[in-house]
């Protein structure tokens, strides 16, 4: 008899490090939010990969940092909590930042060397970004490196985005769950309700469009969605900031740039939900949403 495996992995590392692209790559399509600024990803996102041996739950955690602030101590308590649900661990770092950089690495990724040690799980350090690592020789002292601070755990040098490396790692770490049967059907992505893919879609729009900080003090809320048997999808979302000069900022000229960061989340949403989309927006101000803890949790940030 063929044994089958199921189990939750946690994908962990620092901010920008290439959690969400790798979690897109090994799923196929594109499920989490991939900008090139830090800090993206506020919740554990949840995506399901399918192989005819294995079912594997990966969780996109929020980055591991150190900003202060109540919203940021939420974000690293879901990057720590994952870890309860996770049978094996993958810690992904930027090899080629900590290769140009030693000192960084002793900065951002040796405090997270006993928390790591005491997982008492499975551990694959995943050295990201290698394509862009020039020359090659600089790979080997900071292998040893990463090899001295997690002796514990199996090291694969991988791109997330262009792939090199990421079936090796797969593979090694789909050995290490424990045997199960399947929990979710075959063609489930990933078991975040639509509502919340919405609006990281919405959400991811906004990195792109707005500049420095203004995106982190931002967040969307799916106010109403309405999918009938037939016809277009209808959804409502309310971008909240936390300034009054930021809903300006984010409307833009005329409105010219809400009608972009729009236009742009609606043709993802309607390649995902596979239907036509009718999508508004409104920017609503709400002073210091960040601190708020009732509003946060009712945003899915907080317990």
């Amino acid at each position: 008899m063929t044994t089958h495996r199921f189990g939750h992995v946690a994908l962990m590392g620092p901010p920008n490090a290439g959690k969400s692209t790798l979690l897109n790559r090994i799923l196929g399509q594109k499920l989490a939010i991939v900008t090139a600024k830090p800090q993206t990803t506020r919740n554990a996102i949840s995506g399901i990969h399918n192989t005819p041996g294995a079912q594997v739950v990966f969780l996109d955690t929020p980055g591991v940092h150190r900003m202060a602030g109540r919203m940021n101590r939420l974000l690293l308590e879901a990057a720590w909590g994952a870890l309860s649900q996770a049978d094996a661990v993958v810690l992904l770092l930027d090899a080629r930042l900590y290769a140009q950089k030693p000192q960084l690495f002793d900065r951002e990724i040796r405090p997270l060397t006993d928390p790591i040690g005491r997982v008492g799980r499975p551990v694959f350090i995943a050295a990201n970004k290698v394509d862009g690592l020039k020359p090659k020789e600089k790979m080997l002292p900071l292998l040893l490196r990463i090899g001295q601070a997690f002796p514990q755990a199996e090291i694969f040098p991988i791109s997330a985005v262009s792939g090199e490396g990421v079936d090796d790692l797969l593979a090694a770490v789909i050995k290490t769950l424990p045997e199960g049967p399947a929990q979710y059907p075959e063609d489930q992505l990933s078991t975040a309700p639509l509502r919340f893919l919405a609006a990281e879609i919405i959400r991811e729009k906004l990195f792109l469009e707005l500049e420095q900080e203004l995106p982190y003090n931002t967040i969307v809320e799916i106010e109403q969605w309405e999918e009938p048997e037939a016809g277009a999808v209808r959804i409502n979302a309310c971008i909240h900031v936390a300034r009054a000069n930021h809903k300006g900022m984010v409307i833009g000229k005329g409105g010219q740039l809400l009608k972009k960061i729009g236009t742009a989340a609606r043709l993802e949403l309607e390649v995902m939900l596979d239907r036509q989309v009718l999508l508004e927006l409104w920017v609503k101000v709400r002073e210091d949403w960040t601190e708020d803890d009732a509003f946060l949790r009712e945003m899915g940030l907080g317990e």
